[in-house]
């Protein structure tokens, strides 16, 4: 375990006159071989906040913040995070996520009770070079097993966060939740509603984002999942839950909407993820409320918009992911001709890479099937051909500007619109990208506005 400690962390917890002690991610971390590009410390003693401050403030160790309150120094060393807390034993009222009442305390096993997972809640003594397990927490990691500090009802009953938290570990370290996990979580599941929406968010994204920091296989899936499994999904986001056994066209899905939607987001590269998990978000409403899919993209878009607006999600993404949903089943059936799917990708220049992500992770979710979809060849040749033959993709490569349609006698007002036509004309014909030609066709285009 020292090996994988930094030194000054070693010289700290050798020149304190109290054991230090470190916990959580990290034992798990060296006890289960599976590391993180950037690992973090938690450290732990049976003292108060700032006789520890104290200590490290003299070894050089640069405090970052001191929470009197709970115990908690956040610190930072030659570039590595660290945060302490003092032995505490924690006292909640019913899903409040924040500890009603706090007692310090020297007792290694009510520090370790008041976490949320045993493979959490194991200790290592750096001075003494011993690992302290109160709880059994190494057998669990080696099991592979995500197992309470405390009956699951009232874990999960004391911090509605902890529910996310859980889908999030089964993702990220691929640990498997005993029956009583489970149910403890299932039964707690309307707590969630108790956290607030921009915490939700931020567990989500680390749950969309699971298999990056260990390099879990398809975490984000097995996340998810569990968040299915355990009623957290729908009390987060109702509208997608609606897909769960809603039963699609056998001649192209494998699986019900639901089941369609996690497996899009197993199959999405990390930078769309949120888009493939609402990509599909309007297809319960259409089959409720008209009795098929048909635009489900649209209400998708208008619904995914409540959704990011409810969860507080940042609003560039929020209109990334929106555009994104409305154009996800434009030339579905390979038939649009190549004039408009030119001037789609010159539109729609910002996030056409991405729309093909996420249009080949649909794809994919249909029937598990990993090939390329073939409207990704047919968009691959028609783009690469787009740039063999110089077309411009923004206004910086369109051979005329602004200044000098103004002097041709475009309006002032109406350049920007007349400039954007003239992309879109170039898309489909490269080779009016010649200022007098741009010049001509922009006295057309004037008229036509």
């Amino acid at each position: 375990m020292l090996e994988i400690l930094p030194e000054k962390l070693i010289d700290l917890a050798h020149a304190c006159p109290f054991p230090l002690y470190v916990v959580g991610g990290t034992c798990r971390e060296y006890l289960s071989s599976m590391f993180p590009l950037k690992p973090d410390y938690d450290i732990c003693a049976p003292v108060l906040p700032e006789l520890f401050a104290e200590a490290a403030e003299k070894f050089g160790f640069a405090q970052c913040a001191v929470y009197k309150n709970t115990g908690t120094v956040k610190l930072k060393a030659e570039g590595e995070d660290y945060e302490f807390t003092s032995f505490r034993s924690d006292k909640y009222v019913r899903g409040t996520h924040t500890p009603a009442k706090i007692y310090f305390t020297d007792d290694i096993e009510l520090d370790a009770r008041r976490r949320d997972f045993t493979c959490n809640a194991v200790y290592y003594d750096i001075k003494a070079e011993e690992f302290i397990d109160p709880l059994g927490g190494i057998e669990d990691i080696k099991r592979k097993a995500l197992r309470t500090v405390a009956p699951a009802g009232k874990v999960f009953g004391e911090d509605g966060l902890r529910l996310m938290r859980l889908a999030r570990m089964c993702g990220a370290i691929g640990f498997r939740p005993d029956e009583e996990c489970i149910e403890g979580a299932r039964a707690n599941c309307r707590l969630i509603s108790d956290i607030s929406a921009e915490r939700i968010y931020s567990e989500l994204r680390e749950i969309l984002h699971a298999d990056s920091k260990y390099g879990v296989k398809y975490g984000q899936y097995a996340a998810l999942s569990m968040l299915r499994e355990t009623g957290v999904l729908g009390v987060i986001i109702p509208e997608l839950s609606l897909g769960a056994g809603m039963t699609q066209r056998q001649d192209f899905h494998m699986h019900d909407v639901l089941e369609h939607t996690l497996r899009c987001v197993m199959y999405a590269p990390d930078d769309i993820r949120l888009a493939a998990l609402l990509h599909d978000v309007g297809k319960p409403y259409c089959k409720i409320t008209s009795g098929n899919f048909i635009n489900h993209e649209v209400e998708g878009a208008r619904i995914a918009r409540e959704i990011c607006s409810r969860l507080r999600v940042p609003k560039k993404l929020t209109e990334e992911t929106v555009r994104l949903i409305e154009l996800h089943m434009y030339d579905v059936d390979c038939k649009a001709r190549e004039s408009k799917i030119r001037r789609m990708i010159v539109s729609n220049r910002d996030i056409f890479f991405k729309l093909a992500e996420l249009k080949q992770a649909d794809f994919s979710a249909c029937r598990d099937d990993l090939s390329e979809a073939p409207v990704i060849s047919k968009w691959r040749e028609i783009y690469q051909n787009m740039v063999s033959e110089g077309v411009p993709f923004n206004l910086r490569e369109l051979r005329v500007k602004g200044d000098e349609l103004i002097a041709a006698g475009i309006p002032r007002a109406k350049c920007g619109a007349v400039l954007d036509r003239l992309l879109l004309e170039c898309a489909a014909l490269p080779q009016l990208n010649e200022r007098n030609k741009l010049i001509i066709t922009a006295k057309r285009v004037v008229r036509e506005l």
